[in-house]
Order: C-alpha cells, then sequence, then structure tokens
C-alpha cells in the first residue's frame, strides 16, 4: 500500500466518523496512519534476515 492510499482511505474514515455514517471507535478510524508502520519494519526485519542468512 503507498502512503497516499492510506492518507485518503484515513480521511474518507474520519469524513464519515465526523458525519455519524460509523461508529467505530477512534483507534480504528485512524488505523490507516498507523498500521503502516508496524508492516514496514516487519518488511525491513524480514528483508535483512534474509540478507543475513544469504550471506552466511
Amino acid at each position: 500500500m503507498s502512503f497516499a492510499f492510506c492518507g485518503l482511505l484515513a480521511l474518507l474514515f474520519i469524513g464519515l466518523k465526523l458525519a455519524a455514517f460509523i461508529t467505530w471507535s477512534w483507534w480504528w478510524v485512524l488505523a490507516p496512519l498507523w498500521i503502516g508502520l508496524p508492516l514496514t519494519l516487519l518488511v525491513i526485519i524480514g528483508i535483512a534476515f534474509l540478507i543475513a542468512w544469504a550471506n552466511s
């Protein structure tokens, strides 16, 4: 997922929350903004392990 997609999704969720179309908690409304960081870290760690394994 690109940052633009996540940002637009977050804006959509925020608009729906403020317009009372959804009753989700704010944690889930803002999830597109914070979910990207853990996923990026997992990918980086996975690549680092693969590189270390290939060089051993």
